[in-house]
Order: C-alpha cells, then sequence, then structure tokens
C-alpha cells in the first residue's frame, strides 16, 4: 500500500507573516472546524477498538497508551484525567511518553527514534496480554511507537493507534488502526495542531466511552468523580439533591458522611442515610 505523510506536505496557506491577526485566527479556525469530520469518518475503527478494550478492563486489565512528543503528552493528559473524572484507579489507564516524565514538559533528543525503549517502558508495568497498548503517532512513523506494538503483537497482547496518515507503518503495525486523515497543517508539518487536536478528541472518545460502558457514569453524571476541589463537591451535592429530592443540607452531609455522590444515594435510597 502507498504511503503518503499529509501531516507533512506544505500548508494550503501561503506568506503566514502577512496575515493580519484576523486573517490568521480565521483561517487556523477554518482548519480546525475540518478536525471532527475528519474524526467522524473513523468511528467505525474507534468502535472497534472501544469493543476491544472494555472487555479486557472488564476482566482487570489495563489500557496503556504510548507514544512521544505532542502525542505521548496527549496520551498522559487523557489517562491522568480518570481517576478524577469516573474516580478509577491511576493504574487503569496509564500514558507512557518516549523520554519518560522529563519528557512531558521538556524535549528529549532521539528518544523517539529508540527501537527499544517503547517495549522497555512497558515492561517496567509487568504489560501482559492482560492489557491493550494504544501507539499514539500523528505520523505514523515513530520508531519508539511502532517497535513497541510489534513486540506487543508477539506477546499475544491487543495493540491499536491513533495516527493522522492513511496506510502508515504504525496503523500496519496495529491490530486496530484508528486512522483519522486531517491534512496539512496551516503551518507546515506542525502536527500539534489539526492532528493533536483529532487525537485529543478521539482519545476522550475512547475513555469516556469505556468509562460509561464499565458502569463509572449514571444517566449522564460523573458519580464516581474525585471531590477534589469545592466546585466538584458543589457539583456532587446537586447531584444529590437532584437524585434523591433532599435538601442541600442533607446532600451535604449525606456527601459527607460516604464520600462519593454514588454511595451517598446508594445508602439513602437503601434506607442507611
Amino acid at each position: 500500500m502507498s504511503f503518503t505523510r499529509t501531516t507533512e506536505q506544505d500548508s494550503n496557506y501561503n506568506h503566514l507573516e502577512k496575515m493580519s491577526v484576523k486573517e490568521l485566527i480565521t483561517n487556523i479556525n477554518n482548519e480546525d472546524k475540518t478536525v471532527p469530520l475528519a474524526v467522524a469518518k473513523s468511528l467505525p475503527q474507534i468502535e472497534a477498538l472501544i469493543e476491544q478494550i472494555v472487555p479486557k478492563l472488564k476482566n482487570g486489565g489495563r489500557l496503556f497508551y504510548i507514544g512521544a512528543g505532542t502525542s505521548g503528552r496527549l496520551g498522559i493528559l487523557d489517562a491522568s484525567e480518570c481517576p478524577p473524572t469516573f474516580g478509577v484507579s491511576p493504574d487503569l489507564v496509564i500514558g507512557i511518553i518516549a523520554g519518560g516524565d522529563t519528557a512531558i514538559r521538556n524535549a528529549v533528543e532521539f528518544a523517539e527514534d529508540s527501537t527499544e525503549l517503547g517495549w522497555q517502558d512497558l515492561q517496567h508495568y509487568n504489560v501482559s496480554d492482560k492489557d491493550v497498548v494504544v501507539g499514539i503517532a500523528a505520523s505514523g512513523t515513530t520508531p519508539y511507537v511502532i517497535s513497541a506494538l510489534e513486540t506487543c503483537n508477539k506477546n499475544n497482547i491487543i495493540t491499536g493507534c491513533i495516527t493522522c496518515n492513511l496506510n502508515s507503518p504504525l496503523a500496519a503495525a496495529s491490530k486496530y488502526p484508528i486512522e483519522v486523515i486531517v491534512g496539512p497543517e496551516f503551518v507546515t508539518g506542525s502536527s500539534r495542531m489539526k492532528a493533536g487536536t483529532a487525537q485529543k478528541l478521539v482519545l476522550n472518545t475512547i475513555t469516556t466511552t469505556t468509562m460509561v460502558l464499565l458502569g463509572h457514569v449514571k444517566g449522564n453524571k460523573m458519580v464516581d468523580m474525585q471531590l477534589s476541589n469545592n466546585k466538584l463537591v458543589d457539583r456532587g451535592v446537586r447531584m444529590i439533591m437532584n437524585e434523591i429530592n433532599v435538601s442541600e443540607e442533607t446532600a451535604k452531609q449525606l456527601l459527607d458522611k460516604f464520600g462519593s455522590v454514588r454511595l451517598a444515594v446508594k445508602n439513602y435510597s437503601d434506607g442507611n442515610p
């Protein structure tokens, strides 16, 4: 199959430095509008991967994201938001970036070019065939990610990927590839823009859908969210008030006693206020 890096092709715009602020932001926004449409075309691929993830997590497995640069950071961001949003263990969804934690803030030279470190980083978590590993790379050519997935395949670990080029080496190394083709970036090659936005949308979709199916959402509410600040405590109080029709004072007492919206509602409904 032919492979063209559309993420590296010349921008549809030129002489950016001559544009006014209004022209720049309008053109960037026009490009951004195309991203959700590109994601929509990949929904069948997203569905296929999620249908592999959910049973694994129900049976004690974990979801790993592994990437380099912007892609790695996006995976870590999505993983780090699962515990506070859905009340799950930090060990359920794990983000790994080439170059380690230093690379979250600063580029680590040539880390993404290693064909050994990706699998080594996964081994630190004792990855096994109970887990799912999703490689993230806009280009679809990152050796760190590709080699990690290839080794996962050899160990009967389910693999997926999120990439923004069609028929890439990364997709070929993935059992369940997700290809979101967003085309050239506004600034040529700056895949933190449309490609990064596309990856963020896909990651949100994967974890949110998975957590709903794992039972961490009731109705449309985050009943297992961590009460880590006053805003979330207030939200939890309102959720309890609406769910079981009690006063604000009673809702606060229940939330303080049981520590979560789910437990507060359950215990009250069970006659254990």
